[in-house]
């Protein structure tokens, strides 16, 4: 028989297996315990695996806030958001795990640049050699420079319809101005950035950048591995915060009316500069405000100057400034426009060299024959020996030319008075030596318009809250000073008309609006040459004109420089002042529906659209055109449908009448305005894009094509045309002050 273990040797086996077997258990209860308390905290070593398995499975669509809205005052769009696309292509050949089945990149680059080339406007070799390179360097994928940004929605169709494999795009929002050149430093400019943001970078759109970008939103879930939303987990949701809207105090009408006419200056007279204001002057509201050179913030090109002059750069203003002369010797009762005096030179021991008349052939003439022949002489002598040079420079400073006007618009300066010395002093009667903005002017003559009440200029109407409807911010009239009194303002207001009305005054026969009373100064000022002093020659001045009508109550005030302009022999340099002014001035007092004031004929007149809706097209047509109207009828149908114009409205035979009828058909829009384009194209509900700047030269619809509501067109357009003024005063020869 086999021999049983004894219970000792039993022990003893036992007993030296126990250490291995205690190192296990301690394993086990070490890791049952770790494991137990990873899941009861969710951490290891101070890590969260639960926020982390959450970040591996969360997924953020960000959803985008759109950048506030730029306004006129009748809510014409100036400024918003269009989306716009940029290419690019993957090249790395991995994407494509099974190329006999399906091509996930692009896989011949010869082919693919050869067809694209020609829709970005690059080279064929130039697109293939970026394709490659980015192959041969093991890049996933491939943009394509400036020429693969900003493309536009017709582009972005033309290559998809291609089919090429490995071509995608990525969508972007774009800022774009539907009216071009349109005050363009006054709205300004916004780009987008390095990190894809929409940024303000001058004009309104730098001025309030902070308001007009928004809050993006976001809406964020869990998702599986297949990128599906996991059942019962909780979507978040960050709603977006659009920017704020702005509304400006500019008519897009009145603005419209400017462009053309400094465009039409642009072109004929090739000035160094130019700057036009409109404004209310009883309550300091801009109605437009333009310049040139300036630019089209949708193609920028060689822009050469990116200030707005009118309030960024100051001028020596030259006659435009005996008016301020005038008012302060009427203030203070030492003016007589009845008394005599020897015009052609003035001279006082105090200065070496007289103060001349640039004519003096004028001899013993009054005080109010001074003013209208705008004499050197009659406002040097006024200072000097009437108000006084200590109290002229109060009025100058009351008239504030020694502040900023306080508008709301960026990089405004002041001039600069110079006044220390008896011959600055006596310069300063006549706007020489001393310096102003354009906008400083206005101001200023907004007393002489306002019953001696001076207004703040101000461009911004208000700030809207586009997410809750809200008005933020609402910009109301504000008296800036009562340099003057009410009767003294009426004073020289008959003293400016006399200059316009008189055979001696230097506007007579060139400043001229043939339905309103114009009251006015001429403006010839020297400029500086810096160390060598001023420049000479007929053509190296800055030619001015403020005008305000009607004269005796003015509801519109406007101011115009021109600066260096190209002038015919028989030329003065009035004339490219008087096109800007009469033509600008004449226009928006109708707009505005101000009674005339003359007895004759207007050259604009004045109409009430009659019912056009519901009614015959022949019928409302042929009413129309017999008021000289210009009329298109959209479509070929026996009744109105829709109208560009309402019942009721006034408008003007200036005006553009568009008649829709049943069936619209596309009409051929060759040289139509992008004003008149876009309001085609919003009476149609057309999906439009625009291309470049000026008159329509191509269309992507084809004349007589029947559209319907949602179609795409794109509009081409090209330089602008100048335009034929409706009245043009020719100008006399030789400066006039």
């Amino acid at each position: 028989m086999k021999k049983q273990p004894t219970p000792k040797k039993q022990s003893t086996r036992i007993k030296s297996y126990h250490p291995v077997i205690i190192v296990v258990v301690c394993f086990f209860i070490a890791l049952t315990g770790k494991m137990l308390y990873i899941q009861a905290t969710g951490e290891v070593d101070g890590f969260n695996l639960e926020a982390w398995a959450r970040d591996q499975r969360e997924k953020e669509e960000v959803t985008p806030a759109t950048r506030g809205y730029i306004y006129d005052r009748n809510e014409m769009v100036l400024a918003q958001d269009i989306n716009v696309y940029r290419l690019y292509a993957i090249v790395d050949a991995d994407f494509s795990p099974d190329p006999n089945k399906r091509l996930n990149h692009v896989a011949d680059p010869a082919t693919t640049a050869e067809q694209i080339a020609p829709i970005i406007g690059m080279e064929a070799s130039e697109v293939q050699q970026i394709l490659e390179e980015g192959a041969a360097d093991d890049r996933f994928q491939v943009e394509f420079g400036r020429e693969g940004t900003n493309l536009t929605r017709e582009q972005k169709l033309q290559i998809e319809a291609l089919d090429l494999p490995g071509v995608h795009f990525i969508e972007e929002a774009k800022r774009y101005y539907p009216n071009g050149i349109f005050a363009s430093h006054v709205i300004g400019l916004a780009q987008t950035n390095d990190d894809q943001l929409i940024e303000g970078i001058t004009g309104i759109e730098a001025q309030l950048d902070d308001i007009l970008t928004g809050t993006d939103g976001a809406v964020t879930a869990l998702e599986d591995s297949y990128n599906d939303p996991l059942v019962n987990e909780e979507i978040r949701v960050l709603e977006k915060a659009d920017g704020f809207n702005v509304q400006l105090t500019l008519d897009q009408k009145v603005q419209t009316i400017l462009e053309d006419a400094l465009s039409q200056v642009e072109t004929e007279f090739n000035p160094k500069r130019v700057t036009a204001t409109v404004v209310n002057p009883k309550t300091g509201e801009v109605l437009a405000m333009g310049s040139r050179p300036s630019y089209n913030p949708n193609d920028l090109g060689n822009v050469t100057n990116w200030y707005n002059d009118i309030v960024s750069t100051p001028i020596e203003p030259g006659s435009t400034m005996k008016i301020f002369t005038l008012a302060s010797a009427i203030e203070e009762g030492v003016y007589n426009p009845n008394e005599t005096y020897q015009s052609g030179t003035y001279k006082i021991p105090e200065i070496t060299r007289p103060v001349p008349d640039y004519r003096k052939h004028w001899g013993t003439i009054t005080y109010a024959e001074g003013f209208q022949r705008s004499s050197n002489v009659a406002m040097a002598k006024l200072v000097w020996e009437k108000i006084g040079p200590d109290r002229f420079l109060d009025y100058l400073k009351a008239f504030q030319f020694d502040q900023l006007t306080g508008i709301d618009l960026p990089r405004e300066t002041m001039g600069r008075l110079v006044y220390r010395y008896p011959i600055e002093q006596l310069n300063a009667a006549f706007g020489q030596g001393s310096t102003v903005t354009p906008i400083q002017i206005v101001k200023a003559a907004t007393a002489i318009a306002n019953k001696g009440q001076m207004m703040k200029p101000y461009i911004i109407q208000s700030i809207t809250d586009p997410n809750t409807g809200e008005v933020i911010k609402e910009n109301t009239p504000t008296v800036a000073g009562e340099p003057i009194s009410e009767a003294t303002a009426e004073e020289v207001l008959q003293a400016m008309e006399d200059v316009v009305t008189e055979e001696t005054g230097t506007a007579n026969g060139i400043f001229e609006l043939p339905s309103y009373t114009l009251a006015g100064k001429t403006g010839t000022a020297q400029i500086s040459g810096g160390a060598s002093g001023y420049l000479y020659g007929r053509e190296n001045y800055i030619f001015s004109f403020i005008g305000m009508a009607p004269s005796e109550d003015p509801e519109l005030l406007m101011y115009v420089t021109v600066q260096q302009p190209e002038l015919e022999v028989t030329e003065s340099g009035s004339k490219p002042v008087s096109y800007i002014f009469n033509h600008v001035m004449e226009n928006a007092l109708h707009y505005q529906n101000i009674q005339p004031d003359k007895d004759q004929t207007a050259t604009v007149n004045q109409l009430v659209m009659p019912m056009a809706v519901g009614l015959k097209t022949a019928d409302v047509s042929e009413k129309l055109t017999s008021q000289g109207v210009r009329v298109t009828v959209i479509g070929d149908g026996e009744t109105v449908i829709a109208s560009n114009k309402t019942a009721s409205e006034t408008i003007l035979s200036t005006d553009h009448v568009m008649l829709v009828t049943e069936h619209p058909k596309m009409p051929d829009l060759t040289g139509w305005s992008l004003r008149e384009v876009v309001q085609l194209s919003d009476l149609l509900e057309l999906d439009h894009e625009i291309v470049g700047q000026g008159y329509l030269e191509k269309q992507s619809i084809e004349p007589g094509t029947e559209v319907t509501k949602g179609d795409y067109v794109l509009f081409d357009f090209t330089d602008f045309e100048p335009v034929t003024p409706e009245s043009d005063s020719e100008a006399a020869e030789g400066t006039n002050d």
